[in-house]
């Protein structure tokens, strides 16, 4: 190792990394992480990895477990512009848990990894706290988590943040999509704007160069300013969808609606002899989405396989039971819409 010229010792705080903060941190979410404990949590905060007891998939007949890991994307460059970082832990939790819900899956428990450039102990408990609400909404346990600081490497006021969610799923009821069939009918769950997608496209159209337009409330966002509409967090369908599943309606198959929008979403779950037939015009879209496909030019085809556009979630049913579940994801606070039905084709999304 070469000498150094300056003998003087160098400890880790010097180096960038403060282990009082981290700890300071590590307190200042204690009571958010308790706050998503489920009765399978085997012991606290603080342990080198989570348990969690299995002992109720005893009652399964072939407990399958389904596990799914995300981010937040370039959505993170927002909540820093605007120093708000208590949405965009409700973002990850989503991403995950909306992931692995289109299987049948509950979600039993969900570690993060946040990872910043200096860590500060108030703007670290915001973002945990997201991300407890996250799985308070999703009713997962958080059991686990990292925060890394990464001096030298990211900037001071920088982070990033990504998550890993665990479910399970009793094989005989899992959702696969292989019962779907032509005629089946598919259902459209509202979003609750863009979610956590195209936020690269976002920042490109509405926000370089407009930064003070962020913080001005707007009447056709609903008294919102732009800042507020574009963070508002991804919705949790979870305890709905479980609901629904767990009422004995039958459902075929379910999509997550994410980056690559219902069109390269919603074919992922349908058989390789049949297309779905989507309408346009049949939900509304959120304004915030339109402002945006309308400050970046896009033309209709490629904004429906950019952002969810107003659908953050689809189901797969026989007409039969449609109109059930609908009534019953509108009564446990969904707003439902009849987007499209199954037909004859080649396994892709059409649109009239």
């Amino acid at each position: 190792m070469p000498d150094r010229e300056d003998d003087t010792p160098i400890s880790y705080r010097d180096a960038g990394v403060d282990i009082d903060e981290g700890a300071r941190a590590v307190e200042g979410i204690r009571f958010a992480v308790r706050s998503t404990y489920r009765s399978e949590v085997i012991g606290d905060i603080g342990g080198f990895g989570g348990l969690f007891s299995a002992a109720a998939f005893k009652e399964m007949a072939d407990p399958v477990m389904v596990s799914g890991t995300d981010g937040v994307g370039t959505k993170l460059k927002l909540a820093q512009l605007l120093d708000r970082h208590d949405t965009v832990g409700v973002d990850l939790v989503a991403m995950c848990a909306n992931d692995i819900l289109v299987t049948g899956a509950e979600p039993l428990f969900f570690l993060d990894y946040v990872a910043v450039g200096k860590l500060d102990a108030a703007r670290m408990e915001a973002i945990v706290g997201g991300v407890a609400e996250g799985c308070r909404q999703a009713g997962c346990a958080l059991v686990g988590g990292e925060m890394a600081e990464h001096p030298g490497t990211m900037d001071v006021d920088d982070y990033d943040l990504s998550g890993f969610c665990v479910g399970v799923v009793d094989r005989p009821k899992a959702i696969d999509g292989s019962t779907v069939k032509l005629g089946d009918v598919v259902l459209g769950l509202a979003s609750s704007g863009l979610h956590s997608n195209g936020f690269s496209l976002v920042r490109r159209a509405v926000i370089e160069g407009r930064e003070a337009e962020l913080s001005i409330t707007r009447v056709d966002l609903d008294g919102l300013t732009l800042g507020e509409a574009l963070l508002t967090p991804t919705r949790i369908y979870v305890k709905s969808i479980l609901e629904l599943l767990r009422s004995g309606v039958e459902v075929k198959a379910m999509a997550h609606i994410t980056g690559g929008g219902i069109t390269e979403n919603l074919d992922r779950v349908l058989p390789k002899d049949c297309d779905a037939l989507v309408s346009r015009g049949s939900w509304p879209i959120p304004r915030v989405i339109e402002s945006v496909v309308e400050a970046a030019g896009m033309v209709e085809d490629e904004a429906y396989k950019t952002f969810n556009m107003g659908i953050g979630f689809a189901l797969v049913l026989d007409p039969a039971v449609a109109p059930e579940a609908a009534i019953a994801l509108r009564a446990a606070g969904e707003r439902v819409f009849e987007i499209g039905e199954i037909v004859e084709g080649s396994g892709g999304v059409v649109y009239r």
